[in-house]
């Protein structure tokens, strides 16, 4: 179909599927560039609804990115509903581009955000609905480069076989390097082409690189097959965060999220073990606060979004965060914009830091101790008392909040009924100190979600809990908050399940979701479409156990499917955290003590070409006021 028939089928489909706003394109402040006068074309695909992609931070990045060059062109890609799919496959419409209406396989490039498992069968389907085989083995230069990047793949082995090329680590300056290189290389074929990016840093080109498997089924040797591909793939990192995207497209029906995110910092040294984000985006970048306000004001000007989230993993560490804060409520605050911090650590939010932010609406104050005993916040590395959290909701209720959020996490092997149980224990003491402030009115919602282990974390090694264990755990938590003023929500154990399989699979698994895809899973992160049953029988068809992936435990020697991506922090750091957590041992935050993971020396090619300034890793803004933490129990590694 060409871009005017996609046109007039529209017309004809939009009226009779849900949110037809998800495809009309024609918002405000989207790119429509000339498609003749354009060199080279690049779809921009979130795999999932409009609704969820628009809200993606890291997307968005790379259409505003490829956008500002003259020659280049990014136009938006997402997944349609199931009505708007059933209609498409009836007349034959191939997937478009929501800008230009043009089909995705009129493109050079097409490039996929992956940021979590749970949307590899969605990539298969938006690669059929695109009218692309599957495949990369059989696309050719003819095709679209099919292109992936985001935090699930750093373990890229079970999509392995549909993806040309992944790009580990941070794409700002890694996706224009593979447009240059596939633009320099286009009268090549695509062996040749791929030959050529396989050089750039960061970029893995899997079918470079064979896999060899014990009897037992572990991972004996990844080797690669052709002289440019190097044995191991070393992360990309960008050392100074470039501009904030200020130009955000306003969408036309609700999104997931509703404002306008602003990272500040990327990066954190806190070392939670279970955190695999807090591990692969090491070191810290933070952005100077001019650059911050002056993107607000651009952003406030430009789109009329009325709320402003400042991002990053920990916000409150942040080193101007009071600085920052203070000086958005001086310059913006007249005009009533709602400042969030959706990240704030409990031991690094202040007083001060509450005052700044108490302006906006006070509906709710989200906070994440993980864990609601000391031993297993030994375990996980997570640095905050009990006194400590209890202080804290105590200021954030004293200051108009009535509703706290906290987050817990269950099910690691270590855990015991008892520390569930003060899962309970703590939620109603922190319900206790709001309702000295607002009486029957304060709440405390708590969130639980299952314990995964994640690749490049020192919990790779470890077996998720046992099914049964966790479902009784769940089953006391719900039977525990069936009272006043609290509220509890939970994440479904068999989806846990599954994405810990995909997270830490082989490539073995990569015929398991593409038999799963054409038994019909797609939408595996919505809990109405999680087919559970097309996953166990496409495993079974396999001859694979679940339970290999899920609930085993890994030796200390044996041989990861991602041992060949580098993110810049050793194993040999990995292995002796996961060995402390087994003796309940903590560290502090690297701020305040090296441990040597390994990111700096790796780095120190990158280091010669920018300032100091930008790898210092700030020292912790001491805003709290507490006891000394726990002393270091382990040697530097």
């Amino acid at each position: 179909m060409t871009p005017q028939q996609i046109e007039v089928a529209l017309e004809r489909i939009l009226p009779r599927v849900a949110k037809p706003g998800r495809y009309t394109g024609g918002e405000l402040n989207q790119v429509v560039k000339n498609w003749d006068e354009i060199d080279y074309k690049v779809a921009m695909a979130f795999p999932d609804v409009y609704d969820i992609g628009m809200s993606n931070l890291g997307w968005m990045v790379h259409y505003d990115i490829i956008n500002k060059h003259r020659n280049l062109l990014a136009e938006r890609v997402f997944c349609p509903w199931d009505d708007m799919e059933a209609a498409m496959r009836e007349r034959n419409m191939p997937l478009f581009s929501l800008e230009t209406k043009h089909p995705v396989r009129d493109f050079d490039l097409l490039g996929i955000t992956l940021p979590y498992e749970q949307l590899f069968t969605n990539v298969l389907n938006l690669l059929n609905l695109a009218g692309l085989p599957v495949r990369a083995a059989d696309r050719d230069a003819s095709h679209p480069l099919v292109v992936a990047g985001g935090h699930a793949c750093y373990n890229p082995e079970p999509m392995a076989p549909f993806i040309d090329v992944f790009v580990i680590g941070e794409g700002e300056e890694a996706l224009l390097e593979i447009i240059g290189t596939m633009r320099a290389a286009a009268h090549l074929d695509r062996e040749a082409q791929l030959r050529h990016v396989a050089q750039i840093d960061g970029c893995y080109v899997p079918r470079f690189y064979d896999v060899a498997y014990h009897p037992d089924g572990t991972v004996a040797a990844i080797t690669p097959n052709v002289p440019e591909a190097p044995p191991r793939i070393l992360k990309r990192i960008v050392p100074v965060l470039p501009p904030p995207v200020t130009d955000f497209i306003v969408p036309f029906v609700q999104t997931v999220h509703n404002r306008a995110p602003i990272e500040i910092m990327r990066g954190c040294t806190h070392g939670c073990r279970f955190c695999h984000a807090g591990m692969v985006t090491r070191p810290v970048r933070e952005r100077p606060v001019e650059d911050v306000l002056s993107a607000m004001q651009t952003i406030i000007e430009k789109t009329g979004y009325e709320e402003i989230a400042l991002m990053s993993l920990s916000s409150s560490d942040y080193t101007h965060v009071l600085e920052l804060t203070e000086e958005v409520g001086r310059r913006f605050g007249h005009l009533g914009i709602n400042l969030s911090l959706p990240s704030l650590r409990i031991e690094t939010v202040s007083t001060q830091l509450m005052d700044n932010l108490g302006d906006g609406r006070r509906t709710g104050f989200t906070l994440a101790p993980e864990a609601a005993t000391e031993k297993m916040r030994n375990i996980i590395n997570k640095h905050v008392t009990h006194e400590e959290l209890l202080e804290t909701a105590r200021e954030i209720y004293r200051r108009g909040w009535r509703t706290i959020k906290l987050y817990f996490m269950i099910g690691h092997p270590m855990e015991e009924m008892s520390d569930v149980e003060a899962i309970a224990d703590l939620s109603r003491q922190v319900l206790a100190e709001g309702r000295r402030f607002h009486n029957n009115q304060a709440a405390v919602n708590a969130g639980v979600s299952t314990f995964i282990p994640k690749p490049h974390t020192p919990f790779q090694w470890e077996a998720m809990g046992r099914m049964e264990d966790i479902r009784d755990k769940l089953g006391y938590l719900i039977r525990e908050f069936r009272r006043p003023g609290l509220k509890l929500s939970w994440n479904d154990p068999d989806e846990s399940v599954f994405e810990g399989i995909l997270t830490r699979g082989d490539r073995r698994l990569a015929e398991v979701v593409e038999r799963a895809w054409r038994k019909g899973a797609r939408f595996d992160a919505w809990f109405d479409h999680f087919r559970c049953d097309a996953w166990y029988e496409a495993m079974a068809e396999e001859g694979l156990d679940p339970a290999f992936y899920s609930h085993r435990q890994r030796s200390i020697d044996e041989i990861f499917p991602w041992e060949h991506i580098d993110i810049a922090v050793t194993r040999r750091y990995l292995t002796k955290d996961y060995l402390m957590s087994q003796r309940q041992e903590t560290r502090v935050d690297c701020r305040e003590h090296c441990f040597a993971c390994g990111i700096l020396p790796k780095l120190k090619d990158l280091r010669r070409e920018t300032p100091d300034e930008a790898w210092k890793c700030p020292p912790v803004t001491k805003v709290v006021n507490r006891q000394a933490r726990r002393s270091v129990k382990s040697p530097a590694s």
